[in-house]
C-alpha cells in the first residue's frame, strides 16, 4: 500500500521516462524544425551590391558591356544567374548603368558602334546611347542602375 505524499517506484520511473523522452525530443525537434524552416524565413535582399569590374575597363563615350555571374538563394532553391549590364562615361568620374534587355520583350540589345546606338533584332527597337528609345515598339527606355565605384571597381545596385 503507498503512503500519502510518497511517489511509488513505478510511477517515478514512468515520470522519469517520459521526461528524458520529453528532453531527448526537444533536443532532436527544435534544431530539425530550424533547419527545415529557416531557410523560408531568411530574408533575401535584392538590394545588394554587384561587382562589375575595373572602371579603367569602360572607354569614354561607348558603353562597355560587363557579364557577371551571381547566385541567389530562395528557400532550398539555389540559382546562378548571369547578368549584364551596359556601362558608359562621358568623364570617367560619372557613370550609367543600364540593362541590356530590351523593355518591349526582354530580348537581348546590343552596342551597335558604326549606328551609335543600341539594337534590338526582335522587332527591330533603337535606343540611344543612353539607353532611350529612339525607334520600334518599346514602352519605355533600358532600365538604368545605381552605380557607384569603390578602389576603382564599378558595382551596381540590385540586378
Amino acid at each position: 500500500m503507498e503512503s500519502e505524499g510518497k511517489t511509488s517506484r513505478r510511477s517515478f520511473l514512468s515520470l522519469a521516462t517520459w521526461a528524458i523522452g520529453g528532453l531527448i525530443s526537444a533536443g532532436m525537434g527544435i534544431p530539425a524544425i530550424a533547419y527545415i524552416v529557416g531557410p523560408a524565413l531568411k530574408r533575401t535582399s535584392a538590394e545588394e551590391w554587384i561587382r562589375l569590374g575595373a572602371a579603367s575597363k569602360v572607354e569614354l563615350n561607348t558603353p562597355t558591356l560587363f557579364k557577371v555571374k551571381i547566385e541567389r538563394q530562395t528557400g532550398w532553391i539555389a540559382n546562378e544567374e548571369e547578368l549584364s549590364f551596359y556601362v558608359l562615361t562621358d568623364n570617367g568620374r560619372d557613370y550609367i548603368a543600364m540593362s541590356n534587355i530590351c523593355t518591349h520583350l526582354g530580348c537581348r540589345v546590343r552596342w551597335i558602334t558604326n549606328q551609335e546606338q543600341f539594337f534590338c533584332p526582335c522587332h527591330n527597337a533603337a535606343f540611344s546611347k543612353e539607353g532611350n528609345v529612339i525607334a520600334g515598339p518599346p514602352p519605355r527606355p533600358l532600365d538604368r542602375y545605381q552605380v557607384k565605384v569603390e578602389n576603382e571597381q564599378l558595382f551596381v545596385l540590385g540586378g
